[in-house]
Parts: structure tokens; C-alpha cells; sequence
């Protein structure tokens, strides 16, 4: 192979390197086998980079395959929140395994990571920060990020604390560049209480409150406010893809897959997704049922069958659109589960403002098709026009109101609120819409047709 061939050539290494951290990635998954190879031949910098974003099974195809001394150079200077991710999902023998090639320092950061609840603040957490107390003067700040500067990239801000370690101010350096260096740290306090994380916060808290102080990083405080680390955008915005992700594959009825498409097994592929098509398969049954329990009606207006797809797809489209929204807008932080009576009542009115302008579209097409003589509807065209009116007004306000409510009642037992999927409403609606159809084509056409 190319890459077995050219280990030790420079020209390959340099060539290597010049890559943007997207193109190699895609190489590294074009040639699993010659994932190590590739990648002994990166920068550690540039190596670091490319780790992140790598599907788990070959991460460890290269840990696997480095020496000893490569594990150890490569895995100390990983950051904690990557190593945390991908230490997490590891088997426990080889998590142990591969605890033991950090250093006391490293190993101590990354077990007090791996302890905080999963998708929490601690297990984003970087415990490196700069840190002063407010007694310091002006120009000992300066001479401690001379220091430190050395062992950290983030020094955008300067905590103070006080002597217990506890959290009372944060003041970005370029404070200190603009004042006279013998004064004191406390004399450009603002003493106002800084913006924090708790250690406890979950990830989508903790991207709510950087998304409303726009801030490149925020510190990470306990129960008594001692400062531990901080947390960063970039790691927020791996989050948010990493949800993002998630989501759209529960929307679209489906269990999480945490890899790249053409990396995943075609079994655990076929696994993932037969989970929820036999759940939803289960559920259209009913269709099938109710279509059942009123075949009689069917046998007197065949023609109510021509506008079964018509009606019944109305209402799962509009089910739909509630759900999606309502989802994207828990997600954001702007609908809590106390705003549902508030949701309904809007979700009423555009079930039924909704409902009515497509009944009213459906009534106008089969007038005209009659009497343009497309369609022969027979003499009681107009009630057939009714039943079709008053049946999308009904479903489609069924539709919106159950997809509006699906990801409340889900939310309250503690559920994901995207797990109330497109097809979830879909199927639901389905059922529950060929009811009201066929309740409303009685009601109407009773002694006439029926």
C-alpha cells in the first residue's frame, strides 16, 4: 500500500500535513486499514485535530495500533473534554487499559470528568483557566499570564477569586493592558456577579446560556461557586452538531446512529432502523382495522375511497409541521412545558383556519370537476363536497393539535421531545383521522348515500 510504502518519506509527510483537517478525514475513512499509517505521519497538533471528529471504531483502530510511548505522548495531549468523549464509550477493560499510560496530573483531570453525569457541564469541562485574586496588582496579573500562558490557549478571560477559590469576578485581559500596572485587580471589579456554569448543568443549558451572553467561553463553578474550569464555544457547537444530528435521525423515525453513514454495519444499520418500522407498521394495522369496522359505508359510496389519501395525508402533514415546530422551539429554550395550554389554543386556531382553507380548496376542486364534467359525483355532488370540507377542517385540527401536544406529554415523562417523530404523528394521525372521515361521511350522507 501507498501509505505502508511512504511512511518514512518526507515528501509524503509534508504533503500530509498541508491538508485541511475535512480532506483527511475523508482519506482516514476511505482507507480504514491505513488509518495509523496516515496518521503517524500528522503532526500532533494537526494529529489532535483530526481525532476529534473520527468515528469511534477508528479512533480505537489507531489507539490500538501505537506503541507505547506513542499512546502516552498522543493521550496526554489530547484535552480532557476530547479524551473524556472518547473514553466514555469504551469497554471497561480498555478504558482502564488505556487510563494508565496518563500522567498522575491527567489522569486525576480526566476521572473527575469521567465521574459527572453524562451530557453534563463537567464532562465538557476544561480544567485549565487563569486565575488571580483581587488583592493582586495590575502588573503580577501580567507577570502570571507570562507564566501560565505557556500551558493554556484560553486567555480571553481572567477569573478572580477569592482565597478559598471561589468565583467572584471575571475581567477580559485587555482591562489589564489599558490601566496602570500598580494598581490593584479590585479597582476594575466591576462587582457584579459573573455569568457561570454548575458542574450539573446539561449541555442544552448550558448552550442556552452562551447563546444569550455571546461569549467564547464561560466558567464552570460547583454548589459552593469554586471555580473548576470553563467551558468553550467550540465544544458548545460540537454539541449543538452532535444534537442536531441526533435529532434529525429521531425525527425522522429512527434510533441514533453516532457514525458516518458508509461506516456503519450494514446489520447495526438494518437494527437501528427495523426498531421503529415495526412500531409504526403496528400502528398503521389500525388503519386497516378501521377501514374494516366501516367497509359497509365504503360498499354503499365507493366514491368516499377516491378521497381517503386526500383527507388522511392532510392531517399527518399538518401533524407534521406542529411537531417540528414545537420541537425546535423546546429546543431553543422558547417554549417550556407550563406554556401548553398557551400552544393549544394557538394550535386550535390554525388547526382550524388551516383545516378550513384546504376544506375549501377540496370543496371548490370537486365542484369544478363536476361540472366541468371531469368527475361524474352524481347527484349529491354538494354533500360529498361537504364531507370533504367539514373532514380536512376536523383532521387537520387533530392533526396540529396532536403534533402540538406529542412533544409536551413526552417532555413531562422525562422523554426526548423528538422522539415524537414525523411518522410517529403520521401514524397516529392516520388512525384517528379515517375515524373522524368516516364519522363525518355518515353524518352527512346518512339517507342519501348511506
Amino acid at each position: 500500500m501507498f501509505f505502508n510504502d511512504h511512511k518514512n518519506n518526507f515528501l509524503s509527510k509534508k504533503l500530509l500535513n498541508k491538508q485541511t483537517i475535512e480532506n483527511l478525514v475523508k482519506l482516514i475513512h476511505l482507507h480504514p486499514n491505513e488509518s495509523y499509517n496516515i496518521f503517524s505521519l500528522l503532526t500532533l497538533c494537526k494529529s489532535i485535530s483530526v481525532f476529534k471528529v473520527l468515528d469511534d471504531p477508528i479512533k480505537t483502530k489507531i489507539i490500538e495500533n501505537m506503541s507505547s510511548n506513542e499512546k502516552m505522548d498522543f493521550l496526554n495531549n489530547l484535552s480532557v473534554d476530547d479524551r473524556v468523549s472518547f473514553l466514555e464509550n469504551l469497554p471497561n477493560h480498555f478504558l482502564k487499559y488505556l487510563i494508565q499510560y496518563l500522567n498522575t496530573e491527567e489522569k486525576k483531570k480526566t476521572l473527575m470528568s469521567l465521574g459527572y453525569p453524562e451530557n453534563s457541564v463537567g464532562r465538557l469541562m476544561i480544567p485549565y483557566y487563569l486565575a488571580v485574586e483581587k488583592d493582586w496588582k495590575v502588573q503580577e496579573v501580567l507577570d502570571h499570564i507570562r507564566k501560565e500562558v505557556k500551558d493554556s490557549n484560553f486567555i480571553e478571560i481572567i477569573y478572580i477569586v477569592d482565597q478559598d477559590g471561589k468565583l467572584i469576578d471575571n475581567i477580559k485581559i485587555k482591562e489589564f493592558l489599558l490601566v496602570d500596572p500598580t494598581i490593584k485587580v479590585s479597582v476594575i471589579m466591576d462587582n457584579q456577579n459573573p455569568v457561570s456554569l454548575k458542574v450539573t448543568d446539561t449541555e442544552e443549558e448550558a448552550t442556552k446560556i452562551f447563546s444569550i451572553n455571546n461569549r467564547v467561553s464561560l466558567p464552570v463553578v460547583d454548589d459552593q461557586n469554586h471555580l473548576l474550569g470553563i467551558v468553550t464555544i467550540d465544544d458548545i457547537l460540537w454539541v449543538l452538531n452532535e444534537n442536531y444530528r441526533e435529532n434529525f435521525q429521531k425525527i425522522g423515525g429512527m434510533e441514533v446512529i453516532n457514525q458516518s453513514y458508509l461506516h456503519v454495519p450494514l446489520f447495526k444499520l438494518i437494527k437501528k432502523r427495523a426498531g421503529w418500522l415495526i412500531l409504526l407498521f403496528v400502528g398503521e394495522m389500525f388503519t386497516t382495522t378501521v377501514m374494516q369496522q366501516f367497509s359497509s359505508v365504503l360498499e354503499k359510496a365507493i366514491v368516499l375511497s377516491i378521497f381517503i389519501p386526500l383527507v388522511v395525508s392532510s392531517g399527518g402533514n399538518s401533524g407534521s409541521q406542529a411537531s417540528s415546530l414545537i420541537i425546535q422551539a423546546m429546543a431553543l429554550g422558547e417554549v417550556k412545558i407550563k406554556d401548553w395550554w398557551l400552544v393549544m389554543q394557538r394550535e386550535i386556531i390554525c388547526g382550524f383556519c388551516l383545516g378550513s382553507i384546504l376544506g375549501m380548496t377540496g370543496f371548490i376542486r370537486i365542484i369544478t370537476w363536476h361540472h366541468t364534467n371531469l368527475v361524474n359525483y352524481g347527484s349529491h355532488w354538494l354533500l360529498i363536497g361537504l364531507t370533504i370540507f367539514f373532514s380536512l377542517v376536523g383532521i387537520v385540527l387533530w392533526g396540529t393539535l396532536s403534533g402540538s401536544m406529542l412533544p409536551f406529554i413526552i417532555k413531562k415523562f422525562k422523554g426526548d421531545p423528538a422522539s415524537s417523530s414525523a411518522p410517529f404523528v403520521a401514524t397516529l394521525v392516520d388512525v384517528v383521522g379515517l375515524i373522524i372521515y368516516f364519522s363525518i361521511s355518515y353524518m352527512i350522507l346518512s339517507g342519501t348515500l348511506l
